[in-house]
């Protein structure tokens, strides 16, 4: 028998699967790898929310172990995944900066805030009222994190590359039966397949389509994260991701031409140089309507738990949820109550 098995190796999944051999637990991964939202995500990790300059859930929390988290996967993985960053909003108007001055005062945003204007000195781009820059900010490569891990786990023998199959699914008095799998406690950590999930799947997870183009401009030579109607991510080799659209209606994984139509006509609006569009990626977010991830034990299975709804700020939200989700199981420790799904318990019924 293994403490836990783990259903799903997006972020959520390697994330608490990370937390599992550090705490020294053992454990096996069944994925099929049919979400792609953590492949295809952006995976910035920025605190501040850039629409309204308000603090992100929890932001000061994540932003503590999140450095190391991402330190200790890439000596693992012997791959470089995490890029220090910064990001750069870029002002459209006098009225912007000042409200950005304004949010640098609120509580716990001045050391995010920096409050010396950053000139545009890229003629690439049109940026007449500068920019404000947030700080402890950056990307992680989300694709070559799950490629690396989930190689490491198949090495191992850790990981069985299926769909999880709920017939297959037996309860004993301590512990779970998948197939020939004994474990303590199941950890689903699906995403989106939420919604295909028999015990989980009252529970309001939206899911939210979210499209990029990759970009090759050569003339444009920047080294930061522009943020304006889109985010401009470099990704080296004058290669830059461009994103992201939210359409909650699309719930495939299929570019479409529309999203690409808004989003070079975005891109359009302040950058100068000439590009080519080499690819367009999709995938749909797990998100909530309270913009909370939804994390805890099934009401009326105690083995069952849940990791999932982080949304678009995954590369922030997992290695914090997965170590609160561990202390709960294994130390009791109440969850943050704002994420446990304690909050919709009504949901459940009589089962």
């Amino acid at each position: 028998m293994v403490d836990y098995l783990v259903a799903g190796l997006g972020l959520a999944g390697i994330s608490f699967c990370e937390t599992l051999e550090q705490e020294g637990k053992s454990f096996m991964v069944v994925s099929d790898q049919s979400q792609k939202a953590s492949t295809v995500a952006g995976g910035l990790y920025n605190p501040v929310s850039l629409k309204r300059f308000n603090l992100s859930w929890k932001a000061h929390e994540q932003l503590a172990l999140l450095p190391q988290f991402y330190a200790g996967l890439e000596e693992k993985l012997g791959v470089q995944l995490d890029y220090p960053l910064s990001v750069l909003r870029r002002f459209t108007s006098i009225k912007e900066q000042n409200q950005w001055f304004e949010a640098s005062d609120k509580p716990g945003l001045e050391p995010l805030m920096s409050t010396t204007l950053i000139s545009n000195i890229n003629p690439a781009i049109e940026a007449k009222y500068s920019y404000g820059e947030v700080l402890r900010t950056g990307r992680v490569d989300t694709k070559l994190l799950q490629i690396g891990y989930r190689n490491y786990l198949l090495d191992r023998n850790l990981l069985r590359n299926e769909s999880f199959d709920f017939n297959s699914l037996a309860f004993g008095e301590d512990h779970i039966l998948y197939k020939n799998i004994k474990a303590r406690y199941l950890v689903f950590a699906l995403g989106y397949g939420l919604k295909q999930n028999p015990y989980f799947n009252c529970l309001p997870l939206n899911g939210s389509k979210g499209e990029y183009l990759m970009i090759k401009a050569p003339d444009l030579k920047e080294t930061h994260i522009i943020k304006s109607s889109v985010f401009l991510i470099p990704q080296g080799n004058h290669v830059y991701r461009v994103g992201a659209t939210y359409k909650r209606e699309d719930k495939t994984n299929e570019p479409t031409p529309e999203a690409r139509e808004e989003l070079e006509a975005k891109l359009r609006s302040f950058l100068k140089c000439d590009y080519e569009v080499v690819d367009q990626l999709a995938g749909i977010r797990p998100t909530t309507g309270d913009r909370r991830p939804l994390v805890g034990q099934h009401p009326h299975h105690p083995s069952l738990y849940l990791l999932n709804g982080f949304g678009s700020r995954g590369v922030m939200i997992a290695p914090y949820a997965s170590k609160a989700l561990y202390n709960y199981i294994e130390n009791q420790e109440e969850l943050p109550a704002e994420m446990d799904i304690k909050r919709f318990r009504k949901r459940f019924g009589k089962f």
